[in-house]
């Protein structure tokens, strides 16, 4: 099995270190990160040093739909555009023929987003491309590295994993709001 700075390497992405004191970022990301709003500045360095921090160039490509990944990104700086294939008949025909799919716009996020999650959490091919808009800064965990913090740092590991998990449940919660409004118009 590849290490995770071996994974991020055959992704394309800069593996510049890790990311030391995340506190560092600034009080904004700490405040403005749903991830990291109920994480002191001494935990957010625990966080930072079990990170790996990756760059990349405005365009590239940081998770690919469809492919597999257990390993999660916090956006530290920069944007991020999140997109999804939209599949039909006529793309699979489409594609044969050597031309792009269609793809959707998911959503733009920037520091203190979490990309990846899912993936990171139950080894599923990833839902969405996320590409960099402009320079990006991001920590990355795998699954390795979060089982190493909890042993090193229970206290700190089990708040990651609550604050995922209501993350998570966020994203369910509105998108399940978004279906019913969509089934009330028809």
């Amino acid at each position: 099995m590849k290490t995770l700075e071996e994974q991020l390497d055959a992704a394309g992405l800069h593996v510049s270190g890790c990311c030391e004191r995340l506190s560092a970022y600034g009080p904004d990301l700490l405040q403005n990160s749903q991830l990291l709003q109920d994480f002191t500045p001494a935990e957010a360095d625990i966080l930072g040093a079990s990170m790996l921090l990756v760059r990349a160039e405005p365009g590239q490509v940081m998770i690919r739909e469809g492919e597999a990944g257990d390993w999660m990104m916090l956006i530290l700086k920069g944007t991020v555009d999140v997109t999804k294939r939209l599949e039909s008949v006529a793309d699979a025909a489409q594609a044969e023929a050597g031309a792009e799919p269609a793809v959707s716009r998911v959503a733009v996020v920037r520091g203190g987003a979490a990309i990846g999650d899912m993936s990171m959490l139950d080894s599923e091919p990833r839902y969405a491309t996320c590409t960099a808009i402009d320079a990006v800064q991001a920590g990355v965990w795998g699954r390795h590295e979060i089982a190493l913090l909890i042993r090193d740092h229970p206290g700190v590991g089990a708040k990651l994993l609550v604050k995922i998990t209501q993350m998570m449940a966020q994203r369910l919660r509105n998108t399940s709001n978004q279906l019913v409004k969509l089934l009330r118009k028809k």
